[in-house]
């Protein structure tokens, strides 16, 4: 789900000109569920490959890495990992709601309505451990540096961007601003033209960015009110207050100086008993520091022998990608000469 914090956050766009040299921690979950949405037949069955195995997370994986790279973009990928406890709750929302709208889907292709089951079908997404595996086995192939988090990928990679082994969060999410990222990237890997749903018509989306201090400052807010913003918008951890906005969770903060006792008596709800489990989940985040950065050489050999033998990707499509992967790679990345000395 993630929490809404639109209505009080003040994006500004941004080019791929503007990320030139930056290291940028990304957050795969989010990412590669994008790319399962968005990557699929016009009935809306994602890609496979022979054996029925799906692969259009490799696809979105492959080649918008590549986009990156030759931008001079330094992406690194953060993975989940074991959830916290107080997620159960929205893991089986979220289960209920795939298998809800796997059903309307197969319903939508009964009678022939391909724009439905589309709508559908994107909604469906699952993002297993096997899809999981095989995303940081291409990410391996391909030189690019990826972690994976003891808990909650957003938490780690804004532990990152924190520490400064990065510049900022990449997410269509907000939730890195909870845990304390100085800068949010949204867009980045989905930028481009889309098509609006339920309309025929497109849209161009470009890369946009968020900082944590103007998003603080602008709303008068600190740190822990921002976290006690979202916790009444909504968080993964728990059921915001009812019909309770950004901007109307801000105000509220402000009228009761932070008080959410005061805040949910007001609207005759209580307020959630773990409140302080859940401020520790974003304030204290189960983190780790044994992670490397570095950007290797690519193995193009093992890619082709990865996307084309086993999972049926065209093999001019991928070694013309791969020409440009490799240029990229010898641009930006490549240590030459003195440089490794240095």
């Amino acid at each position: 789900m993630g929490v809404k914090l639109r209505g009080i956050t003040h994006p500004k766009p941004i080019s791929f000109g503007d990320l030139n040299g930056k290291k940028i921690c990304i957050d795969s979950a989010n990412t590669l569920y994008q790319f399962l949405a968005i990557i699929r037949q016009p009935d809306g069955t994602p890609l496979k490959d022979h054996t029925g195995k799906v692969t259009s997370h490799l696809s979105g994986l492959f080649y918008r890495t590549i986009n990156l790279y030759e931008n001079g973009i330094k992406p690194i990928y953060v993975f989940d990992g074991v959830p916290p406890k107080l997620k159960k709750k929205e893991l089986e929302r979220r289960k209920e709601s795939r298998e809800s709208a796997e059903t309307l889907w197969k319903r939508a292709l009964e009678i022939g309505d391909l724009e439905l089951a589309r709508k559908y079908a994107q909604a469906s997404s699952r993002l297993t451990d096997e899809l999981v595996e095989g995303a940081c086995t291409l990410l391996g192939y391909m030189g690019i540096p990826y972690i994976k988090s003891p808990q909650e990928g957003e938490a780690q990679a804004a532990y990152m961007a924190k520490k400064g082994d990065c510049w900022a969060v990449a997410s269509q999410d907000y939730d890195a601003l909870l845990f304390g990222a100085p800068r949010l990237v949204r867009n980045l890997t989905i930028s481009g033209r889309r098509k609006l749903p339920g309309k025929k018509q497109y849209i161009q989306i470009q890369p946009e960015i968020i900082f944590l201090d103007e998003l603080i400052d602008k709303n008068s807010l600190t740190l822990n009110e921002l976290i006690l913003c979202g916790i009444l918008v909504g968080t993964d951890f728990n059921k915001g207050l009812k019909g309770c906005g950004a901007k109307t969770a801000v105000k509220l903060l402000k009228k009761y100086g932070g008080d959410l006792n005061k805040i949910y008596e007001e609207k005759g709800e209580k307020p959630p008993e773990n409140l302080q489990e859940i401020m520790e989940v974003f304030q204290k985040p189960l983190v780790t520091d044994n992670y490397k950065i570095s950007w290797e050489k690519p193995q193009t050999e093992e890619i082709i022998e990865f996307l084309c033998r086993k999972h049926d990707f065209s093999l001019s499509r991928v070694q013309k990608a791969l020409n440009r992967l490799v240029e990229s790679y010898n641009k930006y990345f490549a240590v030459t000469g003195l440089e490794k000395w240095f």
